[in-house]
């Protein structure tokens, strides 16, 4: 390992090299050994929440479903291409960054790599 190498995303020394990457345990971070640090550290200046497809979300927005999602503590389903209308961003520290109401499922929060812009 060498030691002048930092994880470009958090600093951190603590690195090691997993095959042609490099990896950081301490914020799960990949790169490749020949990347800059650059495009990194400009993704996560920009708190901008993206669809499965790359494209930028926004309050307001109208998204679709893209995989069948499970209700956490019910036997429902959403399914596959279920509209979601007048979605709200929040910064939710489990990956769940879209507060919206689902008709005939109520209030829920979803993750924004399932749904894709409409």
């Amino acid at each position: 390992m060498s030691t002048e190498s930092k994880c470009p995303k958090c600093n951190s020394e603590h690195v090691y090299q997993d095959g042609n990457l490099w990896v950081c345990p301490e914020c799960a971070h990949e790169w490749s050994a020949h990347a800059s640090a650059a495009p990194v550290e400009e993704e996560t200046a920009d708190n901008v929440i993206k669809d499965a497809n790359g494209n930028i979300l926004q309050d307001g927005d109208t998204v679709v479903v893209i995989k069948d999602l499970k209700i956490k503590g019910s036997s429902s389903v959403v399914k596959v291409g279920t509209k979601v209308k007048n979605i709200r961003l929040q910064s939710g520290g489990d990956g769940h960054d879209i507060a919206c109401k689902i008709d005939g499922f109520g209030a829920m929060n979803l993750k924004s790599e399932f749904v894709k812009k409409a």
